[in-house]
């Protein structure tokens, strides 16, 4: 399954209503307005100055039908209300729109009006691997170098965020420089730990994670053979789960430019999922993103 089908299976739905967070970035809401034009969103509400809103939808020849504009003169404050929205159940979704991502995390982490839901928020990016099938990363953007409980959690993220939208059972590859447990590294360690953790029940919904694997075995079962690796996740992986966003980002960048595979991105860990976008991503990446958050609330 790749985006193509991935928005073809959801089909209208009246129910899911997007909030854009500081709405004033035009590739946002072009892709609201194909979410819109495609069915699987039923109304977004940006918060933004109304005027400016309207000015850059001007500019861009955007079609407002569908939209509705709560007044907001900071960033902070449409921060603020997009996340009351969600919190109120007025939408179901949430967006970044052109605001710094440090300005959105802090409305929702807000110990008294934020919509956290688990102990840990963490960045799951969805990619559509050469062979059709889609497969997570994670965590690339969020968390800087969690430590083994921190990993256990983001872990438990990623697996719970690929069975709601249809990768049910997933093999979770935990990377690493080398395949081997090394006393001195580690990573190494604590991904034979994350093994461990998935073989004694260890998270939320059912997972095969091996670990530790480098990429390309992890990627490749050719690899995998031509290094003697007997895995069930190797070549197969369904999650790949880096040790640190440094790992993370040049890998996801890496995937983004040089692969250049489709790639979309959510924040996962609060009450809805958190359309966290690039400025640089197109219109059509973030339409992905917007799909793949709809799937994953439908599947949740």
């Amino acid at each position: 399954m790749g985006f193509t089908n991935l928005k073809e299976s959801l089909g209208p739905s009246p129910k899911r209503c997007l909030t854009v967070a500081w709405g004033l970035d035009s590739e946002v809401l072009l892709a609201c307005r194909e979410a819109l034009d495609q069915g699987f969103l039923a109304g977004v509400t940006v918060t933004a100055p109304p005027d400016q809103v309207k000015t850059l939808a001007e500019e861009v020849g955007l079609n407002l039908d569908g939209f509705s504009i709560r007044p907001a003169e900071t960033p902070e404050e449409g921060a603020s209300e997009a996340v009351r929205l969600i919190r109120e159940g007025q939408c179901d979704l949430l967006m970044k729109g052109g605001l710094q991502t440090s300005v959105i995390l802090r409305a929702v982490l807000n110990k008294e009006r934020g919509i956290r839901a688990q102990e840990l928020l963490s960045h799951v990016a969805v990619m559509e691997l050469p062979t059709g099938r889609l497969a997570l990363l994670t965590d690339a953007a969020m968390n800087i170098k969690p430590d083994l409980y921190q990993k256990q959690l983001i872990l438990d993220n990623a697996i719970r965020f690929a069975w709601s939208i249809g990768l049910k059972h997933p093999k979770a590859a935990v990377l690493a420089s080398i395949e081997t447990v090394n006393p001195q590294m580690q990573d190494t360690i604590d991904a034979a730990c994350l093994t461990l953790m998935g073989k004694r029940g260890q998270f939320t919904k059912p997972a095969t994670v091996d670990g530790p694997l480098a990429f390309d075995n992890a990627y490749s079962l050719e690899a995998a053979r031509q290094k003697g690796i007997e895995s069930e996740v190797a070549g197969q992986a369904d999650i790949f789960m880096v040790q640190d966003i440094t790992s993370g980002n040049l890998l996801y960048k890496a995937l983004t430019y040089v692969a250049q595979l489709s790639i979309a991105g959510v924040v996962v860990g609060a009450s809805c999922p958190i359309i966290l976008t690039s400025r640089a991503d197109s219109a059509p990446s973030k339409l992905n993103a917007i799909a793949l958050a709809c799937q994953a609330l439908a599947g949740s």
